[in-house]
């Protein structure tokens, strides 16, 4: 957090947005990523296969779409503050919902959480990346970290939930955390930020703007993060049907992913330092081949573990990266280029994690399905070498 090419350039008052931004991280990686270890408790509770079970990742996701557009158009009228403080609110809303008895009523909460999760994180990336200036990759891999220190107590925070009978007292819980993040942030002070029509930015970014590194970049943000999506959601169903009788262990594979993945963005400010952007995410990305092939290759929970920790060190880089490119290859336009990135986004977490569910529910199972983030993690290597031709990344 300290080490110089991270630190906050400015002011004690920057420092505090972004200690308030990284509490919010926290806030976000548990909402958007309790469903998961949930989701065998779901398939128990409603009966449902693995295509309609998708649906707790399909509804969140589409609905953060719906909250990418509403923080896209807030941050244009408002700047970055009402669109996070609104996704806060959601999220502690759906969070409270997510116990219900109803199947609808759960679906509803995971809305809530997907809206509130589609409206805080692009104006949070964004607002942390214009804080950090010629630094942007490395202090939002550092904001990101905070996500995965979300996600990765997520699991345990389940299962022990569910050992004690307290999984109502614990969504209550990090619902609290959210509103009291919404009245912190409501008295925390916005950085100044740039401005579309300054002529000097238009100038130094038309050159590396085209159409296809627009199309391009789009098509790695809908990959990657459904791809990153698809095997938290899946992690801890796919370990409950390795698990030989130790179903309750398998609510923390989910863990082991986001630890990989927060260990991962622990060290990106370190590796940025000395490796080019470009040449460490295709690195990255043998990385997340590597685990998403033993992970396929699993006969063991033990096995999974260890390949979806592998997977999520892979992934840990990458969408830090993307969000460096988005801030400094657009600037100022970024605000707008945002939606598209963020829906695209939005579009691949409710898609990907379903095809991978309805892959696995007519071909043959999980093993099979989970071959989709396998081929995801090839397509995105070849749009990277692709893009190295078009950019100075």
């Amino acid at each position: 957090m300290s080490t110089p090419a991270v630190a906050v350039a400015a002011v004690p008052r920057q420092r505090a947005l972004f200690a308030v931004l990284f509490a919010g991280f926290i806030l976000t990686g548990v909402a958007i990523s309790v469903v998961g270890p949930l989701l065998p408790v779901f398939i128990a509770r409603w009966s449902l296969g693995d295509s309609k079970a998708g649906l707790f990742s399909t509804v969140p996701f589409a609905a953060s779409l719906c909250g990418v557009g509403l923080s896209s158009l807030l941050t244009k009228c408002f700047g970055y503050r009402p669109a996070i403080i609104t996704g806060y609110v959601l999220m502690s809303v759906g969070l409270v919902s997510l116990n219900a008895s109803l199947l609808a009523i759960a679906l509803v909460g995971a809305a809530a959480i997907g809206l509130g999760y589609g409206m805080a994180v692009p104006g949070t990336n964004l607002c942390v990346a214009e804080m950090a200036g010629t630094r942007s990759a490395s202090l939002v891999s550092v904001v990101n970290l905070a996500w995965g220190i979300g996600a990765v107590s997520c699991s345990p925070l389940v299962m022990f939930s569910l050992k004690l009978h307290l999984l109502p007292q614990m969504l209550v819980g990090i619902a609290v955390f959210g509103c009291v993040l919404t009245l912190v942030l409501l008295f925390a002070a916005a950085p100044a930020e740039k401005h579309a029509n300054s002529p000097a930015v238009d100038v130094a970014v038309a050159p590396r703007i085209g159409p296809f590194v627009t199309i391009a970049l789009a098509t790695l943000f809908f990959i990657y993060v459904g791809t990153e999506v698809s095997f938290s959601f899946w992690a801890a169903t796919y370990a409950n049907r390795l698990s030989a009788g130790l179903g309750e262990v398998s609510t923390v594979a989910p863990m082991f992913f986001f630890g990989g993945l927060m260990g991962g963005r622990a060290f990106t400010p370190l590796a940025l330092a000395k490796i080019r952007e470009n040449r460490l995410a295709l690195g990255a990305l043998c990385v997340v081949v590597l685990g998403a092939a033993l992970l396929v290759a699993s006969s063991t929970q033990r096995a999974a573990f260890v390949s979806l920790a592998i997977a999520g060190l892979g992934c840990a880089c990458l969408f830090p990266i993307y969000i460096a490119w988005l801030s400094r290859w657009y600037a100022a336009r970024a605000k707008v280029v945002s939606a598209l990135m963020f829906s695209m986004a939005s579009i691949g977490a409710a898609t990907v994690p379903w095809l991978v569910g309805f892959v696995s529910g007519h071909a043959g199972g999980l093993r099979v399905g989970l071959l989709v983030p396998l081929v995801d993690a090839f397509l995105m290597i070849l749009l990277l070498v692709l893009l190295r031709r078009q950019t100075a990344a």
